[in-house]
């Protein structure tokens, strides 16, 4: 039972060596070989997930208002539940797991954006999938789906280009954002179809 312990702890330490390997290799050839030109425009892409994932339900909310359109407003809201979904998931995991800054760890990192609190999950990435994959679920034409998810790949490079997170952190926030989205969705159809049999 020992053995097989000590086998298991060994080989999960050497897991996290390699992952941290990993992370570290491919962040080192975003960041530091980064075009310089291209910093400023990758922070104006990083700061779009707040006004993305804000001004979207925003918009849909309001013209579901002006329109009597009440399944844009209930898609709005479901985009704002998918997002606090998101942000609640990150924050757990990244109080559970504590894991430092590229920067805080490797001198050659540079911090070129504002940082606070731990790495992983990435929570910029993390929203700005959530509100991708929310609203491609709600409008799901090629002409929606392919602009929103170039824009959360964008935002989630970013962070790496900006020297905040690794390449697992961002990984992860999509996977968190996604998921999100995608339980959302499908929770609220549920819901729906519950109150139609109610009715009936």
């Amino acid at each position: 039972m020992s053995n097989r312990f000590l086998f298991c702890a060994f080989w999960f330490f050497g897991l996290g060596l390699y992952a941290q390997n990993f992370d570290s290799t491919i962040l080192r050839s975003i960041h530091v070989n980064r075009n310089t030109n291209f910093d400023a425009t990758f922070e104006h892409i990083t700061n779009s997930y707040a006004v993305v994932s804000v001004g979207a339900p925003l918009v849909l909310y309001t013209a579901g208002l002006l329109n009597k359109d009440k399944q844009l407003q209930k898609e709005a809201i479901g985009m704002v539940e998918s997002v606090a979904g998101a942000v609640f998931m990150t924050v757990a995991l990244k109080e559970t797991i504590k894991r430092d800054r590229p920067f805080e760890r490797y001198p050659e990192i540079q911090k070129l954006t504002s940082a606070g609190g731990y790495s992983f999950p990435s929570g910029h990435t993390s929203i700005a999938f959530a509100t991708a994959t929310s609203l491609s679920l709600s409008h799901p034409k090629w002409y929606v789906i392919v602009p929103s998810f170039i824009w959360a790949s964008s935002v989630g490079y970013s962070r790496m280009h900006l020297g905040v997170h690794y390449p697992t952190d961002v990984i992860a926030g999509a996977l968190i954002g996604s998921g999100s989205a995608y339980l959302t969705y499908k929770i609220n159809k549920w819901i729906d179809k519950k109150k139609k049999k109610e009715v009936l």
